[in-house]
Protein backbone atom coordinates (compact mmCIF):
# COMPACT_ATOMS: atom_id res chain seq x y z
CA UNK A 1 0.00 0.00 0.00
CA UNK A 2 1.57 3.20 -0.94
CA UNK A 3 1.60 6.38 1.00
CA UNK A 4 -0.46 8.10 -1.29
CA UNK A 5 -2.80 5.30 -1.74
CA UNK A 6 -3.53 5.48 2.21
CA UNK A 7 -3.68 9.49 2.70
CA UNK A 8 -6.74 9.61 0.25
CA UNK A 9 -8.53 6.93 2.70
CA UNK A 10 -8.36 8.84 6.24
CA UNK A 11 -11.40 10.41 5.87
CA UNK A 12 -12.58 7.11 5.86
CA UNK A 13 -10.85 5.24 8.64
CA UNK A 14 -11.59 8.60 10.37
CA UNK A 15 -15.46 8.10 9.65
CA UNK A 16 -15.26 4.44 11.08
CA UNK A 17 -13.42 5.28 13.92
CA UNK A 18 -16.38 7.65 15.09
CA UNK A 19 -18.58 4.71 14.17
CA UNK A 20 -17.49 1.97 16.46
CA UNK A 21 -18.95 4.13 19.32
CA UNK A 22 -21.98 3.84 18.20
CA UNK A 23 -21.25 -0.40 18.23
CA UNK A 24 -20.40 0.46 22.11
CA UNK A 25 -23.42 1.75 23.41
CA UNK A 26 -25.49 0.64 25.71
CA UNK A 27 -29.08 1.51 26.94
CA UNK A 28 -31.93 2.70 24.63
CA UNK A 29 -30.91 3.43 20.77
CA UNK A 30 -31.70 6.22 19.18
CA UNK A 31 -34.02 5.93 15.72
CA UNK A 32 -30.69 7.50 13.92
CA UNK A 33 -28.48 4.42 15.34
CA UNK A 34 -26.24 3.27 12.33
CA UNK A 35 -24.82 0.39 13.13
CA UNK A 36 -27.93 -1.85 12.71
CA UNK A 37 -26.89 -4.88 13.84
CA UNK A 38 -26.96 -3.66 17.77
CA UNK A 39 -30.34 -3.31 19.41
CA UNK A 40 -31.36 -1.85 23.01
CA UNK A 41 -29.78 -3.80 26.12
CA UNK A 42 -28.90 -2.94 29.68
CA UNK A 43 -32.17 -0.71 29.84
CA UNK A 44 -32.53 -1.70 33.85
CA UNK A 45 -28.72 -0.28 35.32
CA UNK A 46 -28.83 1.89 38.17
CA UNK A 47 -31.90 0.03 39.45
CA UNK A 48 -30.20 -1.45 42.32
CA UNK A 49 -30.05 2.13 43.71
CA UNK A 50 -33.14 3.62 42.15
CA UNK A 51 -30.83 5.61 39.54
CA UNK A 52 -30.80 5.88 35.84
CA UNK A 53 -28.19 4.95 34.66
CA UNK A 54 -28.97 3.53 31.37
CA UNK A 55 -26.51 4.66 28.93
CA UNK A 56 -23.03 5.09 28.55
CA UNK A 57 -20.51 2.87 26.47
CA UNK A 58 -19.22 -0.78 26.92
CA UNK A 59 -15.67 -1.08 27.62
CA UNK A 60 -14.43 -3.63 25.54
CA UNK A 61 -15.21 -7.08 24.07
CA UNK A 62 -17.11 -7.27 27.36
CA UNK A 63 -20.89 -5.75 28.79
CA UNK A 64 -19.29 -4.03 31.45
CA UNK A 65 -19.07 -0.64 31.82
CA UNK A 66 -15.70 0.66 33.61
CA UNK A 67 -15.53 4.74 34.76
CA UNK A 68 -11.91 5.09 34.81
CA UNK A 69 -11.37 4.11 30.58
CA UNK A 70 -14.97 5.41 30.06
CA UNK A 71 -14.31 9.00 31.10
CA UNK A 72 -10.59 9.15 30.02
CA UNK A 73 -11.99 7.67 26.36
CA UNK A 74 -14.73 11.27 26.89
CA UNK A 75 -11.63 12.98 27.70
CA UNK A 76 -9.98 12.22 24.56
CA UNK A 77 -12.68 12.22 22.20
CA UNK A 78 -12.90 16.04 23.24
CA UNK A 79 -9.46 16.76 23.58
CA UNK A 80 -10.03 15.52 19.81
CA UNK A 81 -13.07 17.60 18.88
CA UNK A 82 -11.36 20.81 20.63
CA UNK A 83 -7.91 20.78 18.50
CA UNK A 84 -9.30 19.64 15.07
CA UNK A 85 -12.75 20.89 14.49
CA UNK A 86 -11.69 22.69 11.38
CA UNK A 87 -10.29 19.36 9.95
CA UNK A 88 -13.87 17.22 11.38
CA UNK A 89 -15.61 20.15 9.77
CA UNK A 90 -13.90 19.28 6.46
CA UNK A 91 -14.75 15.38 6.52
CA UNK A 92 -18.09 16.02 7.88
CA UNK A 93 -17.19 14.36 10.74
CA UNK A 94 -17.66 16.73 13.60
CA UNK A 95 -21.26 16.60 14.26
CA UNK A 96 -21.31 12.80 14.64
CA UNK A 97 -18.04 13.17 17.05
CA UNK A 98 -20.03 16.08 19.24
CA UNK A 99 -22.97 13.17 19.21
CA UNK A 100 -20.53 10.42 20.37
CA UNK A 101 -19.26 12.62 22.95
CA UNK A 102 -22.77 13.54 24.31
CA UNK A 103 -23.46 9.86 24.63
CA UNK A 104 -20.86 9.36 27.04
CA UNK A 105 -21.26 12.75 29.00
CA UNK A 106 -25.37 12.23 29.24
CA UNK A 107 -24.03 9.04 30.88
CA UNK A 108 -21.51 10.67 33.28
CA UNK A 109 -24.18 13.06 34.41
CA UNK A 110 -26.32 10.55 35.77
CA UNK A 111 -23.85 8.47 37.42
CA UNK A 112 -22.81 11.74 39.25
CA UNK A 113 -26.32 12.67 41.07
CA UNK A 114 -25.05 14.37 44.03
CA UNK A 115 -21.51 16.54 44.31
CA UNK A 116 -19.96 13.73 46.24
CA UNK A 117 -21.14 10.63 44.54
CA UNK A 118 -20.39 8.97 41.15
CA UNK A 119 -21.16 5.45 40.37
CA UNK A 120 -17.98 4.08 38.78
CA UNK A 121 -19.20 1.00 37.04
CA UNK A 122 -22.20 -1.06 36.10
CA UNK A 123 -21.79 -4.47 35.57
CA UNK A 124 -19.84 -7.58 37.89
CA UNK A 125 -16.68 -7.24 35.67
CA UNK A 126 -16.50 -11.13 36.72
CA UNK A 127 -19.61 -12.59 36.18
CA UNK A 128 -20.28 -10.97 32.98
CA UNK A 129 -16.51 -12.03 31.72
CA UNK A 130 -17.59 -15.60 32.50
CA UNK A 131 -20.55 -15.50 30.08
CA UNK A 132 -20.66 -14.69 26.19
CA UNK A 133 -23.36 -13.04 25.44
CA UNK A 134 -24.84 -10.42 23.02
CA UNK A 135 -25.49 -7.29 25.01
CA UNK A 136 -29.20 -7.59 23.93
CA UNK A 137 -29.45 -11.25 26.02
CA UNK A 138 -27.83 -10.75 29.22
CA UNK A 139 -28.36 -12.22 32.33
CA UNK A 140 -25.56 -11.38 34.08
CA UNK A 141 -25.79 -9.29 37.23
CA UNK A 142 -25.79 -5.64 36.56
CA UNK A 143 -24.82 -4.38 40.11
CA UNK A 144 -24.01 -0.29 40.38
CA UNK A 145 -20.91 0.72 42.03
CA UNK A 146 -20.22 4.20 43.78
CA UNK A 147 -17.40 6.15 45.21
CA UNK A 148 -18.44 8.62 48.18
CA UNK A 149 -17.15 10.72 50.61
CA UNK A 150 -16.59 7.53 53.04
CA UNK A 151 -15.77 5.33 50.25
CA UNK A 152 -13.32 7.69 47.96
CA UNK A 153 -11.74 7.75 44.36
CA UNK A 154 -9.67 10.62 43.93
CA UNK A 155 -8.55 9.55 40.51
CA UNK A 156 -11.92 8.23 39.30
CA UNK A 157 -13.49 11.24 40.45
CA UNK A 158 -10.72 13.53 38.98
CA UNK A 159 -10.63 11.79 35.45
CA UNK A 160 -14.49 12.10 35.15
CA UNK A 161 -14.20 15.87 36.33
CA UNK A 162 -11.29 16.42 33.18
CA UNK A 163 -13.76 14.44 31.10
CA UNK A 164 -16.50 16.98 31.89
CA UNK A 165 -14.34 19.87 31.60
CA UNK A 166 -12.49 18.92 28.27
CA UNK A 167 -16.47 18.61 26.66
CA UNK A 168 -17.76 21.72 28.01
CA UNK A 169 -15.11 23.45 25.52
CA UNK A 170 -16.22 20.88 23.20
CA UNK A 171 -19.89 22.24 23.31
CA UNK A 172 -19.26 25.33 24.42
CA UNK A 173 -19.67 27.13 20.36
CA UNK A 174 -22.84 24.76 19.81
CA UNK A 175 -25.20 23.96 23.04
CA UNK A 176 -24.25 26.66 25.32
CA UNK A 177 -26.57 25.64 28.28
CA UNK A 178 -25.11 21.79 27.75
CA UNK A 179 -21.60 23.23 28.17
CA UNK A 180 -22.21 25.28 31.13
CA UNK A 181 -23.95 21.91 32.38
CA UNK A 182 -21.18 19.93 32.28
CA UNK A 183 -18.36 22.66 33.57
CA UNK A 184 -20.63 22.47 37.22
CA UNK A 185 -20.23 18.83 37.32
CA UNK A 186 -16.40 19.19 36.47
CA UNK A 187 -15.95 21.77 39.20
CA UNK A 188 -17.72 19.46 41.79
CA UNK A 189 -16.08 16.53 41.23
CA UNK A 190 -12.67 18.10 41.05
CA UNK A 191 -13.77 19.34 44.67
CA UNK A 192 -14.96 16.22 45.81
CA UNK A 193 -11.44 14.47 44.14
CA UNK A 194 -9.08 17.21 46.08
CA UNK A 195 -11.39 16.60 49.36
CA UNK A 196 -11.15 13.13 49.27
CA UNK A 197 -8.22 11.34 48.04
CA UNK A 198 -7.84 7.55 47.91
CA UNK A 199 -7.33 5.05 45.15
CA UNK A 200 -10.81 3.96 43.80
CA UNK A 201 -10.51 0.42 43.46
CA UNK A 202 -9.80 0.42 47.43
CA UNK A 203 -13.82 1.98 47.09
CA UNK A 204 -15.32 -0.22 44.04
CA UNK A 205 -12.66 -3.51 44.72
CA UNK A 206 -14.57 -4.92 41.28
CA UNK A 207 -12.97 -2.88 39.34
CA UNK A 208 -9.47 -3.79 40.31
CA UNK A 209 -8.69 -6.80 38.34
CA UNK A 210 -10.14 -4.94 35.65
CA UNK A 211 -8.55 -1.34 36.03
CA UNK A 212 -6.42 -1.22 38.77
CA UNK A 213 -5.71 2.67 38.84
CA UNK A 214 -1.51 3.49 39.62
CA UNK A 215 -2.68 6.40 41.33
CA UNK A 216 -4.72 9.79 41.62
CA UNK A 217 -2.05 12.88 41.86
CA UNK A 218 -1.92 12.50 38.02
CA UNK A 219 -5.80 12.66 37.30
CA UNK A 220 -6.03 15.80 39.52
CA UNK A 221 -3.40 17.53 37.95
CA UNK A 222 -5.19 16.91 34.08
CA UNK A 223 -8.34 18.13 35.72
CA UNK A 224 -6.84 20.43 36.85
CA UNK A 225 -5.87 21.57 33.47
CA UNK A 226 -8.99 21.21 31.64
CA UNK A 227 -10.61 23.32 34.18
CA UNK A 228 -8.23 26.26 33.67
CA UNK A 229 -8.59 25.77 30.19
CA UNK A 230 -12.69 25.83 30.15
CA UNK A 231 -12.92 28.63 33.05
CA UNK A 232 -9.45 30.57 32.87
CA UNK A 233 -9.81 30.54 36.91
CA UNK A 234 -6.76 31.24 38.71
CA UNK A 235 -7.34 28.25 41.33
CA UNK A 236 -6.58 25.49 38.99
CA UNK A 237 -3.74 27.10 37.62
CA UNK A 238 -2.80 27.59 41.43
CA UNK A 239 -3.21 24.03 41.86
CA UNK A 240 -0.86 23.24 38.88
CA UNK A 241 1.62 25.54 40.40
CA UNK A 242 1.33 24.33 43.73
CA UNK A 243 2.00 20.34 42.74
CA UNK A 244 4.50 18.46 44.61
CA UNK A 245 4.75 15.78 41.69
CA UNK A 246 4.26 17.11 37.96
CA UNK A 247 5.34 13.45 36.97
CA UNK A 248 8.82 13.62 35.84
CA UNK A 249 9.52 12.10 32.37
CA UNK A 250 6.61 9.79 31.04
CA UNK A 251 6.89 6.65 29.14
CA UNK A 252 3.54 6.04 28.57
CA UNK A 253 -0.22 8.15 28.09
CA UNK A 254 -3.29 5.98 29.12
CA UNK A 255 -6.04 5.41 30.66
CA UNK A 256 -4.60 4.99 34.07
CA UNK A 257 -1.43 7.88 33.81
CA UNK A 258 -2.26 11.38 32.76
CA UNK A 259 0.91 13.03 33.52
CA UNK A 260 1.81 13.05 30.16
CA UNK A 261 -1.85 15.36 29.01
CA UNK A 262 -1.43 17.81 31.87
CA UNK A 263 2.32 19.05 30.97
CA UNK A 264 1.20 18.97 27.21
CA UNK A 265 -1.68 21.41 28.28
CA UNK A 266 0.48 23.20 30.57
CA UNK A 267 3.38 23.34 27.43
CA UNK A 268 0.41 25.14 25.50
CA UNK A 269 -0.16 28.05 28.31
CA UNK A 270 3.67 27.84 28.19
CA UNK A 271 4.10 28.51 24.37
CA UNK A 272 0.99 30.93 24.74
CA UNK A 273 2.92 33.16 26.73
CA UNK A 274 0.21 34.89 28.69
CA UNK A 275 0.42 33.14 31.90
CA UNK A 276 3.27 32.50 33.82
CA UNK A 277 3.95 30.07 36.57
CA UNK A 278 7.19 28.33 38.22
CA UNK A 279 6.71 25.13 37.15
CA UNK A 280 5.30 25.86 33.88
CA UNK A 281 8.77 25.41 32.17
CA UNK A 282 8.75 21.91 34.41
CA UNK A 283 6.20 20.98 32.67
CA UNK A 284 7.17 21.78 29.44
CA UNK A 285 10.19 20.43 29.64
CA UNK A 286 8.50 16.76 30.63
CA UNK A 287 6.05 16.83 27.90
CA UNK A 288 9.17 17.68 24.82
CA UNK A 289 11.30 14.65 26.34
CA UNK A 290 8.30 11.98 25.61
CA UNK A 291 8.25 13.54 22.15
CA UNK A 292 11.97 13.24 21.25
CA UNK A 293 11.87 9.95 22.77
CA UNK A 294 8.94 8.89 20.60
CA UNK A 295 10.30 11.11 17.40
CA UNK A 296 14.00 8.67 18.25
CA UNK A 297 15.82 11.98 18.86
CA UNK A 298 15.38 11.64 22.96
CA UNK A 299 17.70 10.20 25.38
CA UNK A 300 15.42 7.47 25.97
CA UNK A 301 13.71 6.20 22.98
CA UNK A 302 10.45 4.76 23.10
CA UNK A 303 11.34 1.03 21.18
CA UNK A 304 10.35 0.69 17.75
CA UNK A 305 8.88 -3.04 16.15
CA UNK A 306 11.27 -3.88 13.11
CA UNK A 307 8.37 -2.42 11.01
CA UNK A 308 7.82 0.93 12.73
CA UNK A 309 5.32 0.87 15.02
CA UNK A 310 5.79 2.54 18.27
CA UNK A 311 6.12 -0.09 21.05
CA UNK A 312 5.21 0.17 24.56
CA UNK A 313 4.19 -2.13 26.63
CA UNK A 314 2.72 -5.95 25.56
CA UNK A 315 -0.66 -5.72 26.29
CA UNK A 316 -2.99 -4.03 23.84
CA UNK A 317 0.12 -2.10 23.09
CA UNK A 318 -1.94 -0.03 20.33
CA UNK A 319 -3.79 2.02 22.80
CA UNK A 320 -0.24 3.33 24.15
CA UNK A 321 0.54 4.11 19.97
CA UNK A 322 -2.80 6.00 19.36
CA UNK A 323 -2.34 8.27 22.83
CA UNK A 324 0.99 9.19 21.90
CA UNK A 325 -0.28 9.72 18.03
CA UNK A 326 -2.96 12.24 19.51
CA UNK A 327 -0.05 13.87 21.90
CA UNK A 328 2.15 14.13 19.14
CA UNK A 329 -0.55 15.57 16.74
CA UNK A 330 -1.93 17.89 19.05
CA UNK A 331 1.41 19.36 20.19
CA UNK A 332 2.55 20.26 16.55
CA UNK A 333 -0.51 22.49 16.55
CA UNK A 334 0.43 24.31 19.10
CA UNK A 335 3.90 24.73 18.12
CA UNK A 336 3.16 25.76 14.63
CA UNK A 337 1.11 28.49 16.67
CA UNK A 338 3.30 29.54 18.78
CA UNK A 339 6.14 28.97 15.65
CA UNK A 340 8.54 27.13 17.78
CA UNK A 341 10.65 23.61 17.18
CA UNK A 342 11.68 21.35 20.23
CA UNK A 343 15.55 20.91 21.27
CA UNK A 344 15.81 17.02 21.84
CA UNK A 345 19.12 15.56 22.43
CA UNK A 346 19.27 14.01 19.10
CA UNK A 347 18.62 17.48 17.21
CA UNK A 348 15.48 19.77 16.84
CA UNK A 349 12.05 19.07 16.02
CA UNK A 350 9.53 21.16 14.11
CA UNK A 351 5.57 21.05 14.14
CA UNK A 352 5.99 18.94 10.95
CA UNK A 353 8.08 16.58 12.16
CA UNK A 354 5.79 15.80 14.88
CA UNK A 355 2.82 15.16 12.70
CA UNK A 356 4.95 13.25 10.32
CA UNK A 357 5.80 10.36 13.17
CA UNK A 358 1.92 10.41 14.25
CA UNK A 359 1.12 9.96 10.46
CA UNK A 360 3.53 6.79 10.31
CA UNK A 361 2.10 5.65 12.94
CA UNK A 362 -1.25 5.97 11.67
CA UNK A 363 -0.18 4.23 8.33
CA UNK A 364 0.90 1.58 10.10
CA UNK A 365 -2.39 0.92 12.02
CA UNK A 366 -4.32 1.29 8.83
CA UNK A 367 -1.74 -1.15 6.83
CA UNK A 368 1.58 -0.25 5.94
CA UNK A 369 3.13 -2.80 7.97
CA UNK A 370 4.78 -6.15 7.29
CA UNK A 371 1.65 -8.08 7.60
CA UNK A 372 0.13 -5.37 4.82
CA UNK A 373 -2.71 -5.95 7.39
CA UNK A 374 -5.00 -3.04 8.86
CA UNK A 375 -5.87 -3.05 12.77
CA UNK A 376 -8.70 -1.36 12.36
CA UNK A 377 -11.84 -3.26 11.84
CA UNK A 378 -13.45 -2.69 8.24
CA UNK A 379 -11.03 -0.61 6.75
CA UNK A 380 -9.29 -2.09 3.63
CA UNK A 381 -9.70 -5.64 2.76
CA UNK A 382 -7.23 -7.50 4.87
CA UNK A 383 -8.13 -6.56 8.74
CA UNK A 384 -9.12 -8.55 11.99
CA UNK A 385 -11.99 -10.90 10.90
CA UNK A 386 -12.74 -12.50 14.73
CA UNK A 387 -12.27 -9.80 17.26
CA UNK A 388 -12.57 -10.50 20.59
CA UNK A 389 -15.85 -9.08 21.42
CA UNK A 390 -19.27 -10.76 22.37
CA UNK A 391 -21.57 -8.45 20.68
CA UNK A 392 -20.27 -8.60 17.04
CA UNK A 393 -19.15 -12.48 17.38
CA UNK A 394 -22.86 -13.36 17.47
CA UNK A 395 -25.73 -13.53 15.21
CA UNK A 396 -27.51 -10.18 15.51
CA UNK A 397 -30.16 -10.10 17.53
CA UNK A 398 -32.28 -8.55 14.27
CA UNK A 399 -31.35 -11.68 12.37
CA UNK A 400 -31.89 -13.86 15.41
CA UNK A 401 -34.25 -13.31 18.37
CA UNK A 402 -33.23 -16.92 20.00
CA UNK A 403 -31.55 -15.80 23.32
CA UNK A 404 -27.93 -17.51 23.31
CA UNK A 405 -26.87 -18.06 26.96
CA UNK A 406 -23.87 -17.65 28.86
CA UNK A 407 -22.38 -21.14 28.25
CA UNK A 408 -23.79 -21.32 24.45
CA UNK A 409 -22.14 -18.15 23.87
CA UNK A 410 -18.85 -20.01 24.43
CA UNK A 411 -19.34 -23.01 22.26
CA UNK A 412 -21.22 -22.27 19.55
CA UNK A 413 -20.14 -18.23 19.09
CA UNK A 414 -16.81 -17.94 21.32
CA UNK A 415 -15.06 -21.40 19.95
CA UNK A 416 -15.81 -20.87 16.69
CA UNK A 417 -13.04 -20.74 13.51
CA UNK A 418 -15.25 -18.47 11.42
CA UNK A 419 -15.57 -14.86 11.23
CA UNK A 420 -17.29 -12.53 12.95
CA UNK A 421 -20.84 -12.57 11.99
CA UNK A 422 -21.27 -8.23 12.30
CA UNK A 423 -18.42 -6.24 11.19
CA UNK A 424 -17.45 -4.54 14.23
CA UNK A 425 -16.26 -1.14 12.16
CA UNK A 426 -13.52 1.36 13.43
CA UNK A 427 -12.34 -1.26 16.44
CA UNK A 428 -8.65 -0.65 16.14
CA UNK A 429 -7.41 -4.65 18.19
CA UNK A 430 -4.83 -4.50 20.87
CA UNK A 431 -2.42 -5.03 17.89
CA UNK A 432 0.56 -7.17 17.02
CA UNK A 433 3.59 -8.00 19.17
CA UNK A 434 6.67 -6.71 19.11
CA UNK A 435 7.95 -8.61 16.19
CA UNK A 436 5.04 -6.99 14.23
CA UNK A 437 3.37 -10.48 13.87
CA UNK A 438 -0.83 -10.88 14.51
CA UNK A 439 -2.81 -14.04 14.66
CA UNK A 440 -6.24 -12.64 14.37
CA UNK A 441 -7.20 -14.93 17.11
CA UNK A 442 -10.69 -14.60 19.27
CA UNK A 443 -9.49 -16.06 22.07
CA UNK A 444 -5.83 -13.96 22.46
CA UNK A 445 -7.57 -11.03 24.16
CA UNK A 446 -4.10 -9.62 24.66
CA UNK A 447 -4.25 -8.86 20.98
CA UNK A 448 -7.24 -9.47 19.79
CA UNK A 449 -9.38 -7.33 22.17
CA UNK A 450 -10.30 -3.28 21.10
CA UNK A 451 -11.31 -0.75 23.78
CA UNK A 452 -12.27 2.42 23.50
CA UNK A 453 -9.42 4.28 25.07
CA UNK A 454 -7.95 2.67 21.91
CA UNK A 455 -10.12 4.29 19.36
CA UNK A 456 -10.70 7.61 21.41
CA UNK A 457 -7.24 9.37 20.78
CA UNK A 458 -7.02 7.71 17.12
CA UNK A 459 -10.19 9.78 15.74
CA UNK A 460 -7.92 13.09 16.53
CA UNK A 461 -4.96 11.53 14.96
CA UNK A 462 -6.97 10.82 12.02
CA UNK A 463 -8.53 14.13 11.91
CA UNK A 464 -4.93 15.54 11.84
CA UNK A 465 -3.66 13.91 9.15
CA UNK A 466 -6.19 13.72 6.92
Amino acid sequence: MTHGAISSKYGEALTKSILYFEAQRSGKLPSNQRVDWRGDSALRDGSDFHVDLTGGYYDAGDNTKFGLPLAFTTTMLAWSSIEMASQLKANKEHQNLLTAIKWATDYLIKAHPEPNVLYGQVGDGNSDHACWMRPEDMTTSRPSYRIDAQHPGADLAGETAAAMAAASIAFAPYNKDYAEKLIVHAKQLFDFAVAHPGDYQNSISNAGAFYSSSGYQDELLWAAAWLYRATKKDTYLNYLNEASNTGGPRTVFSWDDKFLGAQVLVAKLALEGKVKINKMDEYKSMAEQFICNCAQKGSNNVKKTQGGLLWFLPWANLQYTTSASLVLSVYSKYLKSADASIKCPGGNLQASDLLNVARDQANYILGSNPKSMSYMVGYGSNYPKKPHHRGASIVSIKKNKTPVDCKAGFSEWYNNPAPNPNVLNGAIVGGPDENDAYGDDRTDYQHSEPGLATVAPFVGVLAAVA
